[in-house]
């Protein structure tokens, strides 16, 4: 229902690229958890904003807005 609501009101899927996954490597080592790390270099890549209640995240640069 939420993924529903959120395209209907514009909001675009990204799939996760090869681009993405080799900006893994390139993120300081602020955070270990794989998926979290994929996100971050997907919104990095993207020029999106990463929302976070993680403080951790939070602390990676670029745009990663704590909204804890």
């Amino acid at each position: 229902m939420l993924r529903r609501a959120l395209l209907e009101n514009g909001y675009a899927e990204i799939a996760v690229t090869g681009v993405h996954a080799s900006q893994v490597a390139s993120l300081p080592q602020i955070h270990r958890a794989p998926f979290d790390r994929i996100l971050i270099a997907q919104a990095a890549e993207e020029g999106a904003t990463l929302l976070t209640v993680d403080r951790t995240i939070a602390r990676y640069p670029g745009g990663i807005e704590y909204v804890g």
